[in-house]
């Protein structure tokens, strides 16, 4: 099972130039899923404070025609997120692009407020949910950006049987702290952890750190991408998780 993780630019366009070259570089890649960094398509909206309602739209109709361009690859499966309206605020809804159907697989629920990332003036939704969906015969969780800080919803996912979990981000330049992150999520769940980030800066907003990377189910890492490199692949040993998942830490169990 080969996954691809990148680190794409700040206001990526379907069908511009910039995509056709990413697409064309992907399409020799051979992937069977890939994992794309976080609300790809379009401006980075939560780079100003205050909450614009044709801006929201704006970016749904980005992300609408990037879906569209995002099936055109023909990879088996890709994993994304997209905003979507939930009431009077957007969601933040990672999905997956497989066999020309996108399904919900969940919704973003832990949110930064500071500069740059005011996410909290821009997206909320009512979900709880945390539970992984079998893509191409995978378990997979999803931790979208900051949810991979929380380390109870990696050892959440490895109870529920999850072999792989991904991390969609939107970070900064200080990079080492996701890393880390994701490299304690793989030690706890046993999974391999595999992210994607964007990259650059937008007129107005913050500095993109890039740098998706894969992390083993020991949590090792595997690879990273770079300026060089913004597609990287790592192939998935599942009989690896499932004895990582039987060893410390991943058996301890907390006192009822």
């Amino acid at each position: 099972m080969r996954v691809g993780f990148v680190e794409w630019p700040e206001n990526l366009i379907a069908d511009s130039d910039q995509w056709l070259s990413l697409a064309e570089n992907l399409s020799k890649a051979n992937v069977d899923i890939l994992v794309t960094n976080e609300l790809p398509f379009g401006p980075w909206i939560a780079s100003t404070p205050d909450f614009d309602p044709r801006m929201a739209e704006h970016s749904i109709q980005c992300h609408r025609a990037g879906a569209a361009a995002l099936e055109r690859l023909n990879i088996p499966a890709i994993i994304s997120s997209r905003p979507v309206w939930e009431g009077k605020r957007l969601a933040n809804e990672a999905f997956c692009l497989e066999g020309g159907l996108i399904k919900h697989l969940h919704t973003k629920q832990y949110f930064p407020a500071e500069f740059g990332w005011y996410e909290t003036n821009w997206y909320a939704t009512l979900s709880h949910e945390f539970e992984p969906v079998v893509i191409c015969g995978v378990s997979v969780g999803v931790l979208l950006c900051t949810e991979v800080m929380f380390n109870e919803h990696a050892r959440h996912y490895r109870k529920q049987g999850a072999e792989l979990i991904v991390v969609p981000r939107a970070t900064g330049r200080a990079v080492k702290v996701f890393q880390t992150a994701g490299e304690m999520a793989s030690i706890v769940s046993g999974c391999y952890v595999v992210s994607s980030n964007r990259v650059g800066s937008g007129s107005n907003g913050p500095t993109f750190g890039g740098k998706g990377f894969a992390c083993g189910p020991n949590g090792d890492l595997i690879d990273m991408t770079s300026p060089e490199k913004p597609l990287a692949v790592v192939e998935l040993d599942i009989a690896l998780v499932k004895e990582k998942q039987k060893s410390y830490p991943c058996y301890v169990k907390e006192l009822a």
